[in-house]
């Protein structure tokens, strides 16, 4: 997991607010496909992959605080 330590904050964060919640309007598909997934509606293979794909930056910024603040180095 060192490639994750040599990924800069900058970057994840630009990420997250960009890819993680596109489109702005009229609400991010990251918020609209949990919303099918509680639901159940989350069915259609490009609907699973939009989710993938939208929550990535957001899970990577989860995985890299939790490694940055739980190593002891």
């Amino acid at each position: 997991m060192k490639w994750l330590d040599k990924l800069p904050w900058f970057m994840i964060i630009v990420f997250a607010v960009t890819i993680g919640l596109a489109p702005f309007a009229p609400e991010p598909h990251v918020i609209e496909k949990l919303k099918m997934l509680s639901a159940g509606n989350l069915a259609r293979p490009i609907d699973i992959f939009d989710l993938l794909m939208h929550s990535s930056p957001w899970i990577l910024i989860v995985l890299k605080s939790i490694r940055q603040f739980s190593v002891k180095r």
